[in-house]
């Protein structure tokens, strides 16, 4: 069916026209299951209802007075969200803004997908409890059900699930406390680039010194190792010399007796590197990853928070190379839009005494029951392989603009998990032709992308990766605009005289 029909008066001032070649004539969209002219209307109720009883600037206002300075992305999208279905936002101003953050990748689906939707009204109509700590109920167990039946075949068959606190990082901190107890040693590698959370454990692995530094977050048992990176390696090599060099290092570590380590409790890994700016593992690097850490018994820890459930055009990152990893850590998108965090390993690796690691809100029944349904949706109807396809047809258009485009250093990406990183065109390039991060730049077509109704935000080394990950349920139209309007926000972006001056202002 259709996606919905798309509101370019509204959204975006200049009309963005169609044309980026990526509608397919008479191809349906998997993921809609209501029409057009339904969703439409629903725009349109949300739009007079809603927005007109709503003061956004005085909202706006007051949370800025009231909310801590280390709030984030209501500094950078200053809009007011009031209805929401699909891969559409209406603000209270009144405009629909096409949402390419989909909360950071948790809502595979979008915004109040019908199943999500049915299955949390199920539980609230049932009069099921909806906090029961670690209990069993039969919406923890349809869930972990639906969760064995998307899970490599290889792990599924003889693993174990723990409910950790409902974030991505209370599941890596549970991981890296699994790793340890069931080795019984207590170091543990970590990759230049990484991002697995603002818990203090997690913290540590993290890359990013700005986040790390502040709150002196560190490890001594930590040993950090180069990712390779296809734009700015760290080895000065690049390409297949510098994915080499980065597994080898990693086996000299392991193997040579005079390397100065020993063997970890465990390797965490992210197969894209997403808050670090869309960097993909390599399938090669990641296989001889996940080879030389089983040689030596070092279990190996897929942080598939952001990349889980379809998003990278696979169901899972480490798909891609045919890995399988011996513990994955799982939350965003298995929740189906509410707060849910998993870790699942090898059944040989549960060695922890009861309570080793525990938390409250375990048990959200309606997290469970909105992940249950989320999961049984992508398998049903092929999301994964939508988000490859669709992603693939991206990836061309982004890789032409970036032939008429020099502030495009470099786009990567898989499926729908995509990422631009800005540079500055005039800037010397270093010994491999990278030029210097734009993060001023990258500021403006955020700001561009905003002001025409789309919605995206930044990552990578000083934030100069502008990320795109719409919810995998993205219909061909919507992509279609989505380029348009990108095409657009890059011209004005590519304006050297004003971009000159927003620089030299700070902004």
């Amino acid at each position: 069916m259709p996606s919905p029909a798309l509101p370019a008066d509204r959204s975006n001032p200049q009309a963005a026209s169609q044309g980026d070649g990526l509608v397919s004539a008479g191809r349906p969209n998997p993921a809609a299951k209501i029409s057009a002219a339904k969703i439409s209307a629903a725009k349109n109720s949300a739009s007079k209802n809603s927005a007109s009883k709503i003061s956004a600037p005085k909202i706006l206002a007051r949370q800025a007075a009231r909310e801590s300075a280390a709030r984030t992305y209501a500094r950078h999208l200053p809009i007011v969200p009031v209805r929401a279905r699909g891969s559409w936002i209406t603000g209270a101003d009144g405009r629909d803004y096409l949402d390419c953050l989909s909360g950071a990748g948790t809502l595979a689906l979008g915004h109040n997908h019908p199943v999500v939707v049915a299955a949390l009204r199920a539980v609230l109509d049932s009069g099921a409890p909806l906090h029961v700590l670690d209990l069993a109920t039969p919406v923890k167990d349809e869930f972990t059900s639906a969760l064995l039946a998307a899970l490599p075949p290889e792990l599924a068959a003889d693993c174990r699930i723990h409910f950790a606190g409902p974030t991505g990082a209370d599941a890596v901190e549970a991981a890296v406390k699994l790793a340890r107890t069931a080795t019984g040693r207590r170091g543990v590698f970590a990759f230049t680039g990484a991002y697995h959370g603002m818990t203090a454990g997690a913290l540590a692995l993290t890359g990013a010194n700005a986040v790390r530094d502040p709150a002196v977050a560190g490890d001594a048992f930590l040993t950090r190792l180069p990712f390779p990176h296809p734009y700015r390696c760290p080895f000065g090599l690049g390409g297949t010399l510098g994915e080499s060099a980065s597994a080898a290092y990693v086996r000299t570590l392991l193997s040579d007796p005079h390397s100065g380590a020993t063997a970890p409790a465990a390797a965490v890994v992210e197969p894209v590197q997403g808050e670090g700016g869309v960097v993909p593992a390599p399938d090669g690097w990641l296989r001889a990853l996940r080879a030389v850490t089983a040689e030596h018994g070092v279990p190996l820890i897929a942080d598939e928070v952001q990349t889980g459930l379809g998003r990278t055009g696979r169901l899972f990152g480490v798909d891609h190379a045919g890995v399988v990893p011996d513990v994955m850590v799982l939350s965003k998108a298995i929740g189906g839009g509410l707060p849910l965090a998993v870790v699942v390993y090898r059944a040989d690796l549960d060695r922890w005494a009861e309570g080793a690691h525990t938390g409250t809100f375990r048990g959200d029944q309606l997290a469970m029951a909105a992940g249950a349904a989320t999961i049984r949706h992508i398998l049903a109807e092929d999301l994964a392989a939508r988000a490859a396809e669709l992603g693939g047809r991206l990836m061309g258009r982004l890789t032409r603009y970036q032939a008429h485009h020099p502030l495009l250093g470099q786009v990567r990406g898989r499926g729908l998990m995509l990422g631009m990183e800005i540079v500055d065109p005039d800037a010397e390039p270093d010994a491999l032709g990278a030029l210097p991060a734009a993060p001023a730049t990258a500021r403006r077509l955020r700001t561009e992308l905003l002001a025409r109704g789309v919605i995206a935000e930044l990552g990578g080394r000083h934030g100069a990766v502008l990320r795109l990950l719409p919810p995998l349920t993205l219909g061909d139209d919507e992509a279609d605009h989505l380029m348009s309007v990108l095409g657009q926000a890059l011209d004005a972006a590519s304006d050297r005289t004003i971009r000159r001056d927003l620089e030299a202002a700070g902004v």
